[in-house]
């Protein structure tokens, strides 16, 4: 039986990527180089430091480890000025009906994210309250598409994989749920596919219709 949805923050409930993107790319040109917004889309679900490992590949740029770490929290910065504007109108269509729905059901609520903004991000759209448990990047020592952060979450909750579903919107965030035994329901791309179930967003979706095709057996 389905008991939870644990939701990954960035591009299923707000789109951060937009933020993302531009403090990635000032701190790419910051050295003299740059990347596409192609090339951004790879970095969805990875962590910081292995985003920054990426981008620096891309551009041929060698940082030292020092260095790196000064380019990352430069970047951090950055991302902050632009997340500590936002508010509950960078909330995804259709997702406040979709959480009030499945709370009203009895599911528990959390959010899995490798994010280490997560939970200011929450604050300042107003979401924080509304679950039950919160895993963020700062909790955790491995990255998409290892599943600790989905884990971790279920663990939280008292839950096994089983009893919870992932959303996602990166096909990393998808590999972490599958490989960690969860229901994943993939949110948005075309290359999301290997998800036991994909939706465009939350506009019209309801609890039902996730529980309807996501029966409780066993995940292959």
């Amino acid at each position: 039986m389905i008991k939870a949805f644990i939701f990954d923050l960035d591009g299923v409930i707000v789109d951060t990527a937009k933020y993302h993107f531009i403090a990635w790319r000032r701190m790419a040109n910051a050295v003299g180089s740059d990347f596409t917004e192609e090339e951004n889309e790879k970095l969805k679900g990875v962590s910081r430091m292995d985003s920054l490992d990426l981008i620096l590949e891309w551009g041929g740029v060698e940082k030292t480890a020092a260095e790196k770490q000064e380019l990352a929290t430069q970047k951090n910065e950055w991302y902050r000025e632009y997340i500590l504007k936002m508010d509950e109108s960078e909330i995804l269509d259709g997702t406040l009906p979709f959480l009030d729905a499945a709370e009203a059901q009895g599911l528990k609520l959390a959010v899995g994210s490798s994010s280490k903004n997560a939970t200011t991000i929450l604050e300042r759209i107003g979401l924080k309250d509304r679950f039950e448990v919160i895993i963020d990047g700062n909790k955790l020592t491995r990255s998409k598409p290892d599943p600790q952060v989905f884990q971790m979450g279920a663990d939280a909750m008292g839950l096994k994989p089983s009893e919870c579903v992932v959303f996602e919107d990166a096909e990393k965030g998808v590999d972490a749920a599958l490989s960690g035994g969860f229901y994943a329901v993939g949110v948005g791309g075309d290359n999301l596919k290997h998800a036991h179930h994909v939706v465009p967003d939350f506009k019209t979706l309801t609890p039902n219709d996730i529980l309807q095709v996501l029966p409780a057996a066993a995940i292959q």
